[in-house]
């Protein structure tokens, strides 16, 4: 390719939506080391920080969502709405972008809004099975729209439809390790069968409640644990555990490695955001999903629904949870015959190589 390529990925606000946006600007720079990429996100949010951590530079727009609760704040949130816009549109002019990749969120609606405008081809990411609202506004403006869920057309221009699947971070599906090894650098014995609990980098206060209201059940089985408390609940459970003695259980704010700790698991408990569940789907771990219920349109539970629907996840309701989760857990997996299915059924569902998939299709935007 003769000449230079200029690409702005826009979009954040959490870990779901930031791994596969640097997974998809790695996978660009693996096929054009010479590309130029510029992030821009949502000031205060977590990409401002992930992104240059990952070695990428990025511009931050002072946008912020719609208060349903006190509408007299959204007069200030129409203001930065108005700022964000010509922000995107002097650095959109300054950069030169010659194609434009939207992950979802509101810095990707105003960023790829006005690439848009600008006559710059824009590509988007919708991740969830349910679409987000931003995508859902910018369908009509992009040029094609990358999804990992069948009967997207519900929300998408049919002919602009793409499946590619999530991108998810290579690391945890390369580990060297076997599932023993796994078990014994997580300080486990290599032998027990064991359930993962993860509830992201913060926790997850359900699954935490589920573990600490039944640690009668953690004490009278053979099954071993891994427990990612969150960062923000993890002093007040280690409060909570002070004199308990419980070794097949291993409690731990943050996991490093979580290939490994995938590939010790058995079974695997987990909210339901859009890559962790393209993550399980790849590396064919069963598992029990507990969607959060703090979030846009529910669309945890439509994720996990679409596993569901063909076997290939169980579902708990969250509120249910707390009483149900833990007796569940330690039945599904004393019982072989249905992990092998859910296993063999949620990998069915994965789709390999998707951030080069995208990029792909982003290279070929600037060619068409």
């Amino acid at each position: 390719m003769d000449k230079e390529l200029r690409i702005i990925i826009s979009g954040g606000g959490t870990g779901g939506h930031i791994f596969p946006a640097v997974s998809i600007a790695n996978a660009i720079k693996a096929k054009h080391p010479d590309a130029k990429i510029l992030f821009v996100g949502a000031l205060g949010r977590m990409e401002m920080q992930r992104v240059p951590a990952a070695g990428y530079e990025i511009k931050g727009l002072p946008i912020k969502g719609f208060d349903r609760a006190h509408i007299l704040k959204n007069f200030e949130v129409l203001y930065k709405l108005w700022k964000s816009l010509r922000m995107a549109r002097q650095i959109i002019k300054d950069f030169k972008p010659q194609v434009a990749v939207g992950v979802g969120g509101y810095a990707s609606g105003a960023t790829l809004y006005s690439c848009a405008k600008m006559g710059i081809p824009c590509l988007i990411q919708e991740q969830n099975s349910y679409a987000g609202v931003t995508n859902k506004l910018l369908a009509k403006r992009v040029k094609k729209i990358c999804v990992a869920y069948d009967n997207m057309q519900r929300f998408f221009p049919a002919d602009k439809i793409i499946m590619t699947g999530n991108p998810v971070r290579q690391n945890l599906l390369n580990t060297p390790l076997s599932i023993e090894e796994a078990r014994e650098s997580l300080g486990l014995k290599s032998d027990k069968k064991t359930i993962l609990l993860v509830g992201g980098s913060l926790g997850a206060r359900t699954i935490n409640r589920s573990i600490m209201e039944h640690l009668d059940l953690v004490a009278n089985t053979d099954v071993q644990f891994i427990w990612q408390t969150g960062k923000f609940y993890h002093q007040q459970i280690m409060e909570f555990m002070k004199g308990k003695k419980l070794p097949n259980l291993k409690i731990m704010d943050f996991i490093s490695d979580m290939g490994a700790a995938y590939k010790a698991a058995d079974l695997i408990i987990s909210r339901a955001g859009a890559s962790s569940i393209s993550e399980f789907q790849l590396i064919g771990k069963p598992v029990i999903l507990v969607p959060s219920p703090n979030v846009a349109e529910d669309h945890q539970t439509k994720n996990a629904m679409a596993l569901v629907n063909k076997h290939a996840a169980i579902y708990v309701k969250d509120s249910e949870a707390p009483d149900t989760l833990l007796k569940l857990a330690l039945e599904t997996i004393s019982d072989n015959q249905e992990l092998a299915s859910l296993s063999e059924n949620v990998k069915k569902m994965g789709l390999q190589n998707s951030a080069d998939v995208i990029a792909d299709e982003v290279i070929k935007l600037i060619n068409s």
